[in-house]
């Protein structure tokens, strides 16, 4: 399987698992790892969707400290235009605006 996508978010595992449901409706399955990562996986027809969340350092600006996880998100079976244009939707629930 090819990630399609790596990159890191500035947020918690519990608040990545929150904004889930939204972003990808449907079941995941749950997996832990032992390096305290977490594998999500879901099979939807031929399709099979899995994103990996790793801890990393948190980020201290000053006084304000950010959690920081990387994602790995990955699509199997879809053409690449369909899987790219897939994995673009899921991210805008993940935007948030600043300023």
């Amino acid at each position: 399987m090819t990630v399609l996508r790596t990159l890191e978010m500035s947020l918690d595992r519990a608040e990545f698992l929150r904004l889930l449901p939204a972003a990808a409706p449907g079941g995941f399955t749950r997996t832990e790892g032992p390096d305290g990562s977490t594998v999500l996986v879901r099979r939807e027809g031929t399709a099979l969707f899995r994103i990996r969340l790793a801890p990393l350092p948190p980020l201290c600006l000053g006084a304000l400290t950010l959690a920081r996880q990387r994602v790995e998100l990955a699509l199997e079976g879809p053409p690449p235009a369909a899987a790219e244009a897939m994995l673009d939707a899921f991210l805008k629930h993940y935007q948030r605006a600043g300023g």
